[in-house]
């Protein structure tokens, strides 16, 4: 399916690697002018299909930097059609011996900042013509997280987040949460322990393959387009199929 995003300005945050880089590009693609945001500057440019997207060095937990990355998109563009809140995640840490400094800061950077994001961007759009924001969630907010329990907490929040935002900010702004499962990016084997290991993490999956920023990308391209013009308040999941459980003969296909 083709998008036209010409002439639309769209704000991705934590959008210069992984999944958030796969969607701005995505969205610059199809034409939109895209502005995302990070706590530090890229340690390298950003790459050539990056072509119309700008960045600004922002720390979304920050009320005041949320309020003011997306009144930098209204600035430079003029308008502001759609948010992905992309930024999140959280190193492995053991519930029972991580610090309340560090859940604390687990939960204000995958729920509180889209929070506050949103917030802002809504002000925005609900004084113009609408818009849609879309949350990025993780399945370790629909199934136990183990040494991840503050980040799958969060999560889940954060779907529940949106299907309130949803109804509370009908009928001009659209809010859904894209439920993503295992992802390959450039971090992957670092997180998932080597090439071995990223394979038999794939293996579970009933699709065969873990997704790539770019499967995150068209759910996102769907979501904020007119052809889900009634969709809000939904989650869409981006899983392959979900995780095959241990039960079953094997982490691959059934025989």
């Amino acid at each position: 399916m083709a998008y036209d995003y010409q002439g639309r300005a769209v704000v991705v945050t934590g959008g210069t690697r992984g999944i958030g880089a796969g969607i701005a590009a995505a969205f610059a693609a199809a034409g939109a002018r895209v502005l995302v945001c990070g706590r530090n500057e890229p340690a390298q440019p950003l790459p050539v299909d990056f072509s119309g997207v700008d960045f600004l060095r922002a720390d979304v937990r920050d009320p005041d930097q949320a309020a003011a990355l997306v009144q930098a998109a209204l600035g430079r563009y003029g308008r502001l059609d759609v948010v992905i809140n992309n930024a999140g995640g959280a190193p492995p840490a053991a519930a029972a011996t991580a610090s309340p400094r560090l859940h604390a800061k687990i939960i204000e950077l995958n729920l509180t900042a889209p929070l506050h994001v949103a917030q802002a961007a809504n002000a925005v759009m609900q004084s113009a013509d609408g818009g849609s924001i879309i949350m990025v969630s993780s399945v370790s907010g629909t199934r136990p997280s183990p040494g991840t329990a503050a980040y799958g907490a969060a999560k889940a929040g954060l779907t529940h987040l949106a299907v309130s935002l949803a109804m509370e900010w009908a009928p001009k702004v659209r809010v859904n949460t894209v439920v993503v499962g295992l992802v390959a990016t450039e971090m992957s084997a670092v997180h998932y322990g080597g090439a071995e290991a990223m394979a038999r993490a794939a293996a579970a999956v009933p699709s065969g393959r873990m997704a790539t920023p770019q499967d995150v990308a068209d759910a996102c391209l769907f979501l904020a387009s007119p052809h889900a013009s009634q969709i809000s308040g939904a989650s869409l999941l981006v899983h392959g199929g979900g995780e095959r459980p241990s039960f079953l003969p094997g982490a691959g296909a059934p025989e």
